[in-house]
């Protein structure tokens, strides 16, 4: 099963930190809390682990994974960015949403959308997980933890322990997250195009 370590929500525990960033950089798949919901985790370049949450989530080859960054400069190192979407990008990190926007070659292809060559980027607005970022020094391979037929994400440790903890190696415990994930913003084009309308505030659009 699953170790679980908790982690206080507003003031992260350096030590309990850099435990679980040792568990990222050692090949585990943790699941964790964020600003929108909790999500499934991994090192950018483990393919054992994007297998796994294939393999938990049903996902189809067609899935978007997504890179869960530390801030604006490190998104600009694995995608391309035009000016009209840094400016959008600017206003709504952090915060809880998705961009996808053409890959760069960083990004490793089995990441990447098999046909449109894009990748999923977001910047959280989460202590916890701005201290991993921190600790980590990299992005987060990251995906949203939702079951298949199930209508919203898991939200709960006891839940996520109970259903996938022979699965994943850790769970990061900082309390309850929100039942919502992530709105996802399309930037490829020239304006953007909303792919799912969730916690994010989309009102800025009309």
């Amino acid at each position: 099963m699953a170790r679980i370590i908790e982690v206080h929500p507003v003031d992260p525990q350096p030590r309990r930190i850099a435990k679980i960033v040792a568990a990222i950089h050692n090949g585990g798949l943790i699941a964790y809390p964020t600003d929108s919901s909790y999500a499934l985790g991994c090192h950018l370049g483990d393919k054992r682990a994007m297998d796994a949450i294939r393999r938990i989530r049903r996902t189809d080859k067609d899935h978007n994974f997504t890179l869960v960054c530390s801030d604006l400069s490190e998104i600009s190192n694995y995608a391309r960015v035009e000016n009209w979407s840094y400016r959008l990008l600017k206003a709504l990190t952090p915060g809880p949403y998705t961009f996808i926007l053409p890959a760069t070659r960083e990004v490793p292809k089995r990441l990447q959308h098999p046909k449109r060559r894009t990748i999923g980027l977001r910047v959280p607005d989460h202590r916890v997980v701005r201290a991993m970022l921190e600790a980590l020094g990299e992005p987060i391979m990251s995906s949203t933890l939702s079951l298949p037929g199930d209508d919203m994400p898991l939200t709960e440790v006891d839940e996520i322990e109970r259903r996938i903890g022979h699965e994943i190696d850790l769970i990061v415990d900082a309390g309850p997250t929100g039942i919502d994930p992530t709105s996802v913003l399309d930037l490829t084009g020239d304006v953007p195009r909303v792919l799912r309308v969730g916690r994010g505030d989309l009102g800025f659009l009309e």
